[in-house]
């Protein structure tokens, strides 16, 4: 059988597009211009051009990925892009459009499963006839902080197919969100940054197959920690610089498939439940500045899966669990700003991942074994608390350091022995530091 090649209409489209817009390199995050490689007099095979793919039967174009590609300038109104109505995915993230509106016209791409053209600086209303793309499985619109949802109440009415949908940092969602707990079929939701007023439905935690759900930086988004249900396919949760709060409930032990949850900057309250040591395969657990009480469950221990904790700016109190040496996966500690005691710390020393430790701002007596300070895996981070004792040839060890504050702000700080030590702010100075 002859080949077929690149059919000449789509060919003209193509070259079309190409020639409405200029490259620019500088622009991040510009990686390279794909459009180098189409032809200038629109010669050849389109289909072997790069980032464009065909249909292997009918050579139709039915993929376009121009992501980072240097794209700079004004997206036309009556784009050529339209003209490819075969296409099934269509990427255009990460270029520069020069805060030009999305035009109308994708109405035309009936058979559209994948839509990314997100930070692209794009200006203006969402163009209505996005939501005739019943075929649609995954929209990402998300940081074009200047784009905005239209005046349409059924905007979403047939986009129930969705599995993927980021519109992050877009305005005038809030009276969308009821529609959204109807998407039965969505694994990733986020919706960063886009002034949701008003209370989350809490049906939106309970989407049979959401695994990946982010309303960060709503402030003004009111609502409470979901009570999942055993079984739920959630693996990632960011609540982070809203107005959650109330307390974390027991049942977080059923988010079994859970590896990331992030709610910094909220107002959860109460103590951390012991059941959140059967979240086995959490990589990352961050719930800075809540509001936060008690101690830190035993339990903790059994999250070995672990590589950033971050408990920082709450009232937690009583020791760290020894058994804390079992989390050996652990990059990032921070505990700082608690109220926190304890008087030997000498566990760290299994923690060889280790690169950020920041305990300030508790009531450690620390113990700190040269075998510890030696560990090259402190080297540049804070290490501090009221009341400090070095032991042993711990001075002597410190060649490894390049920053380590044993020191809390003088106004707060009682006499301690090593008041009059070398400065530890650096390997090879000498000056002192006095309290």
């Amino acid at each position: 059988f002859a080949e077929v090649l690149c059919h000449a209409d789509e060919n003209s489209a193509l070259m079309e597009f190409k020639r409405s817009f200029r490259t620019n390199t500088t622009d991040w995050p510009c990686i390279y211009s794909k459009l180098d490689s189409w032809s200038l007099d629109g010669s050849g095979d389109c289909c072997s051009w790069d980032g464009v793919k065909c249909d292997e039967v009918t050579s139709r174009v039915i993929a376009l990925n121009l992501s980072s590609s240097c794209l700079s300038g004004t997206m036309s109104p009556n784009t050529t892009l339209f003209r490819l109505v075969h296409m099934e995915s269509l990427n255009l993230a990460f270029n520069n459009f020069n805060f030009s509106s999305i035009p109308y016209g994708f109405g035309n791409l009936s058979k559209l499963q994948y839509l990314n053209l997100s930070s692209s600086n794009f200006y203006g209303e969402i163009p209505r006839d996005i939501s005739q793309l019943s075929k649609l499985v995954s929209l990402d619109l998300s940081r074009d902080e200047t784009l905005h949802m239209p005046n349409m109440g059924d905007f979403f009415h047939n986009l129930t197919g969705l599995k993927e949908l980021d519109l992050s940092w877009v305005s005038s969602l809030s009276p969308f969100l009821p529609m959204l707990a109807n998407f039965s079929s969505l694994t990733l939701l986020r919706l960063e940054y886009c002034e949701l007023s008003g209370n989350f439905p809490v049906s939106i935690f309970q989407l049979p197959n959401l695994e990946v759900l982010s309303v960060a930086g709503n402030s003004n988004l009111y609502g409470f920690f979901p009570k999942p249900h055993w079984g739920s396919p959630l693996k990632s949760l960011d609540l982070s610089l809203t107005n959650f709060s109330g307390e974390i409930p027991t049942s977080i032990g059923n988010l079994s498939l859970l590896n990331e949850l992030v709610a910094w900057g909220c107002y959860f309250s109460g103590s951390l439940p012991s059941s959140m040591g059967n979240l086995s395969h959490l990589t990352a657990l961050n719930l800075h500045k809540n509001n936060l009480q008690g101690q830190i469950p035993i339990s903790f221990a059994d999250l070995t899966q672990l590589s950033v904790l971050d408990l920082s700016y709450n009232n937690l109190q009583g020791q760290i669990p020894i058994s804390f040496a079992n989390l050996t996966q652990l990059s990032m500690l921070q505990l700082s700003s608690n109220n926190l005691s304890d008087d030997s710390l000498e566990w760290v020393v299994n923690l060889t991942k280790l690169t950020i430790l920041d305990i300030s701002g508790n009531s450690f007596l620390l113990i700190i074994l040269s075998a510890i300070v030696m560990s090259r895996h402190l080297c540049t981070n804070p290490l501090s608390g009221r009341q400090v004792a070095l032991w042993g040839p711990t001075i002597r060890s410190l060649s490894l350091l390049v920053q380590m504050d044993l020191f809390p702000p003088p106004s707060t700080t009682p006499w301690n022995p090593i008041s009059r030590a070398p400065s530890l702010l650096a390997p090879t100075s000498t000056t002192t530091k006095t309290p």
